[in-house]
C-alpha cells in the first residue's frame, strides 16, 4: 500500500513538472518579461501590400489589418510615454497621398511621446528631406535610407536624446526579395523604458 501511494504522489509530481513546461506568455506574446516601469511592444511591417502592419503595447493591439486602421505608407501609433496611454493612430501614404499632412502631424507631437511606425507597400516615395529630418530627431537612424518598398518598423520617442535601439529596416531587391516586388515582413519585439519625471 505505501509503495502504490508512493508512486502516485511521484507520478502527481511529474505531471505538474509536465505541465508547467509550457513557455509562460508575456505580453504582447514577446520572447521574455519586460522589468518594472518598462512598456513591452511588439511589431511588424506590412507583408507587400496585402497584410498591413501590426502594433502591439502592453497586450493592447493599436493599430493591425484586423483593427481596419492600417494603410499603405507609414502607420504611425502616438502613446503617452509615462501612462502607456494610447493617444493617436494614423496612416500617411506616401506613394499616392501628400506629405504635407505627414510633416505637420510630425511637428505636433509633443515631448515625452512614444512613437511607433511601420510600413506598409511603400512607405518612402513621397518622403522628402524635412520628413526624414523630423523622424531622424525621434531617434532613427535608417529613415534617412528607407527607400521604395522597404519594409521598417522604428519605435523612438519625441525629445530623445539618443539614436533608438528599436529599429529594423530591410532594402528592397528584386535578389533577395521574399514576395515578388516586396522583401520579408520586419518584426521587433523590446521593453521600452517609462518616462520618469
Amino acid at each position: 500500500m505505501d509503495a502504490s501511494l508512493g508512486n502516485l504522489f511521484a507520478r502527481s509530481a511529474l505531471d505538474t513538472a509536465a505541465r508547467s513546461t509550457k513557455p509562460p506568455r508575456y505580453k504582447c506574446g514577446i520572447s521574455k518579461a519586460c522589468p518594472e516601469k518598462h512598456f513591452a511592444f511588439k511589431m511588424a511591417s506590412g507583408a507587400a501590400n496585402v497584410v498591413g502592419p501590426k502594433i502591439c503595447l502592453e497586450d493592447n493591439v493599436l493599430m493591425s489589418g484586423v483593427k481596419n486602421n492600417v494603410g499603405r505608407g507609414i502607420n504611425v501609433a502616438l502613446v503617452n510615454g509615462k501612462t502607456g496611454e494610447v493617444l493617436d493612430t494614423k496612416y500617411f501614404d506616401m506613394w499616392g497621398g501628400d506629405v504635407a499632412p505627414f510633416i505637420e502631424f510630425l511637428k505636433s507631437i509633443q515631448d515625452g511621446t512614444i512613437v511607433l511606425m511601420g510600413t506598409y507597400d511603400d512607405g518612402a516615395t513621397k518622403l522628402n528631406d524635412e520628413a526624414r529630418r523630423l523622424i531622424a530627431e525621434l531617434g532613427s537612424t535608417s529613415i534617412t535610407s528607407l527607400g521604395f518598398r522597404d519594409n521598417w518598423v522604428f519605435c523612438g520617442g519625441k525629445g530623445i536624446k539618443t539614436k533608438s535601439p528599436f529599429e529594423q529596416h530591410i532594402k528592397n531587391n528584386k535578389d533577395t526579395n521574399k514576395y515578388e516586388g516586396w522583401p520579408e515582413v520586419v518584426e521587433m519585439e523590446g521593453c521600452i523604458p517609462q518616462k520618469q519625471d
